[in-house]
């Protein structure tokens, strides 16, 4: 990841369901004057992402938010429809926002794409979470492989802010 701890969020398009109609964003908008948790993930509805990833931070949510944390945002490269089906199936509620990311704007830019095409999955994001305080990234850890959730599984993130 090309990102780094003091480095700015680079703006970029994401898109989020709003009202049942995909609606494009700038990150900008979620995350100015805003400190967030965004962590971000190969694919909705793979094994390891809804074993442990996602379920973590729906768990601890409250927690985080009693850390002044005033967005969870779940990122992934699928398109906001996916992502919306994934929250409901999690029970996400409002808790954390589902951020589709289907043309890797955002993953691109912060440098967390990952090729998994021998696979079948094409081109994907690696596993990661970071805290950003308006715009500027304050803690990043970042799996060495996808297939991993450790350092940046939310109860190991959370002892870290």
């Amino acid at each position: 990841m090309k990102l780094k701890e003091n480095d700015k969020i680079p703006n970029s398009e994401i898109f989020i369901l709003e009202n049942g109609e995909p609606t494009k964003k700038n990150i900008e908008d979620l995350l100015k004057s805003k400190k967030a948790i965004i962590f971000g993930l190969p694919g909705a509805f793979t094994s390891v992402c809804s074993a442990k990833h996602l379920p973590g931070y729906v768990n601890l949510h409250q927690q985080f938010k009693d850390k002044g944390i005033n967005h969870i945002i779940c990122v992934s490269v699928n398109d906001p429809f996916v992502m919306n089906a994934w929250g409901k199936e999690n029970n996400v509620g409002d808790q954390i926002i589902m951020m589709g990311d289907p043309f890797l704007n955002f993953t691109k830019a912060i440098g967390a794409e990952v090729d998994k095409s021998g696979r079948g999955l094409g081109i994907r994001s690696n596993r990661y979470t970071m805290l950003v305080d308006d715009m500027k990234v304050i803690k990043l850890q970042e799996e060495k492989d996808t297939g991993s959730c450790e350092i940046s599984a939310a109860e190991n993130f959370l002892k870290l802010i």
